[in-house]
């Protein structure tokens, strides 16, 4: 509001007088999605079940080759796969509707990845090559013991479920908007052809399917942009519309934590969430463990900050083009009601620009598909990895054979689809794609990021200082993040005052037709200031309350002799990380003399054992000493590589 006086100047309008674009009805938009967009979004369907059909000819020989790939793929599908397994629909149609209403601050996401990235690839993932582990959270049972690692794979489990369902409930409300289909059967087509590919092809399809549905979104939106850039008017129309309505906001550096999107807030905020997603997460360590060695890991993560980076930006410069168009047009589609939330203004911009033009709806609609059908083909396998290994091996000690094992897992990627299709009956109710979904990482992914890095930091902490911290992180985040969804369900609370917008210029029909909100003034909801709190601070808040409550009860109760901890278990940065640190502290950590008296036994073989493909020495990590030393006490850490514990065993009896 504040920029209005100088925009009148510069943008004169005439109350009921269009500027511009001439705007058409939902209905008519829907009449324009002919024969054409099916058959190109048929087509991106069967291509993505023709991959797992190829892959499932050729055959899986076991359980190492279906959900590790037999550890051959290459940098290019393990690159591809990384973007689109968690840059799904969520960030297509939920970044446009961010900038639309809010403005650009979300974009110093950005600023966040480099450093997502390099902790990534050098802090967590050398240990879970050293390990040569079959799940992520196998990691839990190594560095504590079992009732760990079944808390971080059930968290896993949870948080994947939910996720699921909204990533594939967000395309299909895209679906329903440009096609009119119903979106209960857009989200049983996703959730078929997903389920198939995956259950026949295994990770391999998954890898290959993700490259080709990459390749589509990035050319869909790519399109759907350029072609809505131009019809504006153009990259300055567009920035200085934006400009003069407040949406460009890159350098809010408030420190409030309840204020929604800060510098801080993406930047601090948006590592601990993105960290819980790369770093750790099992649906990404899966892709890190497919490929022949570590060099090939870090390229790839690292290629992630210009995949992820380009296709954020690329979003959010589609939100403004959006903004500038309908602006252009004095009418604003949510206030009249024209969509029914915010995530389906891209859809209905789609329509709006390029529904006389054939192929491109529904090139665009494949788009926003592939990025749900890469994203829960993901999910069903790792979740399928987690169940298998996790919940059924290490937990209730269920084994089967090398066949039945294979067709066990293909059996949980089924059971999981179906369970997340019934869950997306629950989640068409949430207000906001993005946010939902940043919010569940953060409730759900934080307190287990929590136990990994004490796991990979704290040499000190004991198992019962993992557990406990884990699962009282979990049960505090949980309470803000319901807290915050109540509030605002009953009106005691708003995230953010939406920018301004306009209706000046829209069908007087349509405005007549606007339906009062059923808004409430939250009188008798027991409102709390910490349920203000940015849903951007939740995984840095679950982390590091994790990390506090750990290493108290860890020394309550008697806390880890570093002396006799594998020394593979704790990260090769754990001493690097103090190099900036006082001298006398750097002292002090140097002196800690990590596994000095670790001898491996009948745990270590057993947990060997179970893993899906047997450690051997081709392939894997070149050794790392603990502070980047050749040598530790005159003694190498590579004796203690987890593929030497047999020799290693020999030679101490």
């Amino acid at each position: 509001m504040r920029y209005w006086n100088d925009f009148s100047i510069r943008y004169p309008t005439t109350k009921g007088v269009k500027m511009g674009n001439e705007l058409f009805h939902t209905d008519e938009l829907i009449a324009k999605f002919g024969w054409e967009e099916y058959f190109i979004f048929a087509l991106m369907l069967a291509v993505s079940a023709g991959i797992g059909v190829f892959f499932w000819w050729r055959g899986q020989k076991n359980n190492g080759e279906f959900l590790l790939g037999g550890r051959s793929m290459g940098t290019l599908p393990m690159t591809m796969s990384l973007v689109a397994s968690f840059m799904s629909a969520i960030t297509l149609l939920g970044t446009p509707a961010e900038m639309y209403v809010f403005g650009t601050q979300y974009v110093a996401l950005v600023l966040s990845y480099p450093f997502v990235m390099g902790a990534a690839a050098h802090l967590y993932l050398p240990v879970f090559f050293k390990l040569q582990v079959s799940t992520s959270y196998e990691y839990l049972e190594w560095r504590f013991d079992k009732k760990v690692r079944l808390l971080g794979a059930a968290c896993f489990t949870l948080q994947m479920v939910l996720y699921m369902a909204i990533v594939v409930y967000t395309p299909a409300l895209a679906l329903s908007q440009v096609t009119g289909m119903d979106v209960d059967l857009a989200c049983a087509i996703i959730f078929i052809v997903c389920i198939f590919y995956t259950a026949a092809g295994g990770i391999k399809a998954v890898m290959w399917t993700d490259t080709f549905q990459a390749a589509v979104m990035f050319g869909s939106f790519l399109a759907v942009i350029i072609k809505g850039n131009a019809d504006t008017g153009g990259s300055s129309k567009v920035f200085d519309l934006n400009y003069q309505t407040g949406r460009i906001e890159l350098f809010n550096f408030d420190p409030d934590m309840t204020t929604r999107h800060t510098v801080w807030g993406m930047l601090i905020g948006g590592y601990f969430t993105w960290i819980s997603i790369y770093g750790i997460n099992q649906t990404q360590v899966q892709r890190y463990l497919s490929v022949p060695n570590k060099k090939q890991a870090v390229k790839a993560i690292w290629l992630n900050v210009l995949g992820i980076g380009s296709l954020l930006i690329l979003c959010a410069y589609g939100g403004l083009v959006v903004f500038a168009y309908y602006y252009d047009a004095l009418c604003d589609p949510i206030k009249v009601q024209l969509v029914s939330t915010k995530d389906q203004l891209f859809p209905l911009f789609v329509m709006q620009v390029m529904g006389d033009i054939s192929f491109v709806p529904g090139l665009f609609v494949a788009g926003v598909f592939s990025g749900a059908l890469s994203t829960v083909s993901s999910g069903l396998n790792s979740l399928a990895a987690v169940t298998l290994q996790d919940l059924m091996n290490a937990g209730c000690k269920v084994s089967f054979s090398e066949k039945r094992s294979t067709w066990a897992a293909k059996g949980l990627a089924v059971g999981y689809g179906i369970l997340s299709y019934l869950v997306v009956f629950l989640v068409k109710y949430l207000p906001g794609v993005l946010e939902a979904a940043l919010g569940i990482f953060g409730i759900v992914g934080g307190p287990v990021l929590g136990a990994f890095t004490l796991g990979m930091f704290v040499p000190w902490t004991n198992s019962w200082g993992a557990f406990v911290g884990t699962f009282v992180s979990l049960i505090f985040t949980m309470w803000i993040g319901f807290g915050q969804t109540a509030a605002k369900y009953n009106g005691a609370y708003t995230a953010a005052v939406p920018k301004y917008t306009t209706i000046e210029g829209c069908n007087q029909t349509w405005i007549d037709a606007i339906q009062p909100s059923n808004s409430t003034n939250g009188d008798g909801f027991n409102h709390l200031p910490i349920y203000e709190v940015s849903y951007m601070w939740f995984s840095a808040i679950a982390c590091m309350t994790c990390i506090v409550v750990g290493i108290i009860v860890s020394f309550l109760t008697g806390p880890q002799d570093p002396k006799k901890l594998n020394p593979d278990l704790i990260s090769p940065a754990f001493k690097k990380l103090f190099a900036w640190w006082p001298k006398f502290i750097r002292n002090k950590i140097d002196a800690i003399d990590i596994g000095s008296e670790f001898v491996p036994g009948e745990r270590e073989e057993n947990l060997k054992r179970r893993q899906i493909i047997q450690p051997s020495t081709e392939g894997q990590a070149e050794p790392e000493a603990q502070g980047g030393d050749k040598q530790q006490n005159g003694r190498s850490n590579q004796g203690f590589a987890m593929n030497d514990i047999s020799e290693k065993t020999e030679k101490t009896q």
